[in-house]
């Protein structure tokens, strides 16, 4: 018989009656380290040993660092931004010389540059040291800061000198716009607002809030305040009452969206940063732009491809980026931002997407708004819901048209008339699993084998011929 030292258990631990300490029991239980003594060695988990090859793993793409390819970072030059550059320079200039701007208000399409050109205006400024004491920057997000509780709360503590002098949550809004007004006006100074994505200020909270800000200047008595309002609604303005418009009193700058060769020209530029001399492929800029400039030249959108792309290329421990990294940087892309976008959408509009997704898949093309609704009719009923009217089902059809989802056309039906055709514009393969992994439509799944199809019965296609 082995002596008792030589006699484990399965699990590797020591009979009691052997009487070792802790320490040694704790000694024989744990996992072997690995050669460095770092960390678990060959029973180590799969995270460890992507993590560990990750940090062994020498990188020959890049030679700067990743973050260029954000669109939070501002490089020293903006192509193709420099007309916007100066307009805008031209409007802030007189704060340098003590004189009150006027409002301004900057419009275009997402991932046209505007925020970057305003953060570059303001770093202009700022670097100007003898002006520090006279201008104060301030730039908030509406997407965040939403409520005009929240905006006046923010923009006052911006100069509370610590806790004890900070507005609270709990106040009146009335006294919280009073004790604004008394922390701006204690030094002379002029304060630039930069209110970025504004439009959704306006559309969360009206725009009572904006009035607040546009007559603040005759109530300060040594501050002095100008707005800068970034939109990405161009047709933000009409939203507002028309004696808040009256008062602002702006000037306006369009963003134009960039054409294929800007984008290129903006992607060499971070290129030449970020990455090492000759491990992109040639096409590989060309084709980020390319994509990009059908989604209505967003210089975000190809910034985030080539990003992507160069991550897919680290995946495969490629020496080069090539086209079929962008590729799929591409697919990757569309799916992460179906997902999110659905995940955003509201409850009944959600429903209606998941009716127009089973209507398309069924006949395999465009389908007709009356069938649509009758499809979205039976799905919130077996939800326990009470359908909305088509008119606001209207209403979620442009929004979903708006992000891109879905186009709808108007169609000819010769004696029966006209109706609205819609056609899917994202990838059913994808968007429908991004909808039934919602717990709210968690109900309406159905198991799918591989050759079965996901259909909704519509009882009545003749109904095809009404609409909204």
């Amino acid at each position: 018989m082995p002596p008792p030292s030589d006699r484990l258990s399965v699990g590797g631990a020591l009979p009691s009656s052997l009487g070792a300490s802790v320490g040694e029991r704790a000694q024989i239980a744990a996992p072997p380290l690995s050669p460095s003594g770092n960390g678990p060695g060959p029973s180590s988990s799969t995270a460890s040993e992507v993590f560990d090859s990750s940090l062994t793993f020498q990188n020959e793409l890049y030679r700067g660092r990743k973050e260029i390819l954000r669109e939070s970072y501002i490089p020293p030059r903006l192509p193709h931004r420099e007309h916007q550059i100066r307009q805008v320079a031209q409007i802030l200039a007189p704060a340098l010389r003590g004189d009150l701007p006027s409002n301004l208000l900057i419009y275009g399409k997402i991932g046209t540059g505007k925020t970057a050109v305003v953060a570059q205006v303001r770093a202009d400024i700022q670097r100007r040291t003898d002006t520090a004491g006279r201008i104060t920057f301030i730039t908030l997000n509406c997407g965040n800061v939403d409520t005009p509780y929240s905006l006046l709360q923010t923009i006052g503590n911006t100069f509370a000198g610590g806790v004890p002098e900070q507005i609270p949550t709990g106040w009146s809004l009335d006294r919280v716009q009073a004790r604004m007004r008394e922390l701006m006006d204690e030094k002379p100074a002029t304060v630039i607002l930069i209110l970025d994505e504004i439009d959704r200020l306006v559309a969360k909270s009206g725009s009572d809030v904006l009035y607040t800000l546009s007559q603040l200047n005759t109530e300060l008595a040594h501050a002095r305040l100008v707005l800068v309002g970034i939109s990405n609604d161009l047709k933000f303005t009409n939203q507002l009452d028309a004696r808040v418009r009256s008062r602002l009193n702006e000037e306006k700058i369009l963003f134009p969206p960039y054409d294929a060769v800007q984008l290129q020209d903006i992607l060499r530029d971070r290129a030449a940063e970020v990455f090492r001399e000759g491990v992109l492929d040639a096409g590989v800029i060309e084709r980020c732009a390319a994509y990009a400039a059908l989604e209505n030249g967003d210089a975000r959108r190809a910034l985030a491809l080539l990003r992507l792309a160069a991550e897919m290329a680290e995946r495969d421990r490629a020496k080069r980026i090539t086209s079929d990294h962008v590729v799929k940087a591409k697919s990757r892309l569309e799916q992460d931002i179906i997902v999110e976008c659905c995940k955003t959408l509201p409850s009944h509009c959600k429903v209606l997407l998941y009716a127009i997704l089973q209507a398309y898949e069924r006949r395999r093309g465009g389908v007709l708004t009356g069938e649509v609704y009758d499809g979205y009719a039976r799905l919130t009923q077996r939800l326990g819901l009470q359908p909305l009217h088509a008119r606001s089902i209207s209403n979620y059809l442009s929004e979903l048209e708006n992000l891109g989802l879905i186009r709808v056309t108007i169609v000819s039906r010769g004696r029966g008339g006209r109706t609205r055709e819609i056609v899917v514009d994202v990838p059913i393969s994808e968007t429908l699993p991004a909808l039934e992994d919602d717990p709210f439509l968690a109900p309406l799944g159905r198991p799918r084998s591989r050759n079965q199809t996901l259909l909704t019965n519509f009882d009545n296609p003749g109904r095809a011929s009404g609409g909204f």
